[in-house]
């Protein structure tokens, strides 16, 4: 159940880092409803967070949580944010994949 959590939790952190992007897009109020949704996705994100590290191993967990949200990062950048795609970051984008699925595969 605890990395089902922190599956969410990484989400919540795509989802702040993605709030964060249509701000700077944005300006006045609309920016401000955009910094509101980076502040409440920031807390989500950190309370599962905190409730997954209570069983599972801080440094797994953390890495994890790190490597949903980066990888779900670089892919909103790709797909909302027409980021380049070029083969070298789709590259780098799989080894990250792998190394998440790897520390979840070793982690007890």
């Amino acid at each position: 159940m605890n990395w089902i959590i922190l599956i969410i939790a990484g989400l919540f952190e795509v989802a702040f880092a993605s709030c964060l992007g249509k701000a700077k897009e944005t300006s006045g109020t609309e920016a401000y409803w955009w910094y509101f949704g980076f502040l409440v996705s920031l807390t989500i994100s950190m309370i599962l967070l905190i409730k997954a590290t209570q069983t599972l191993p801080i440094g797994t967990a953390y890495a994890v949580w790190t490597g949903i949200g980066a990888v779900g990062t670089v892919l909103m950048g790709i797909f909302v944010f027409k980021d380049p795609a070029s083969f070298w970051r789709i590259f780098f984008i799989i080894t990250l994949i792998g190394s998440v699925i790897g520390l979840k595969a070793v982690s007890n």
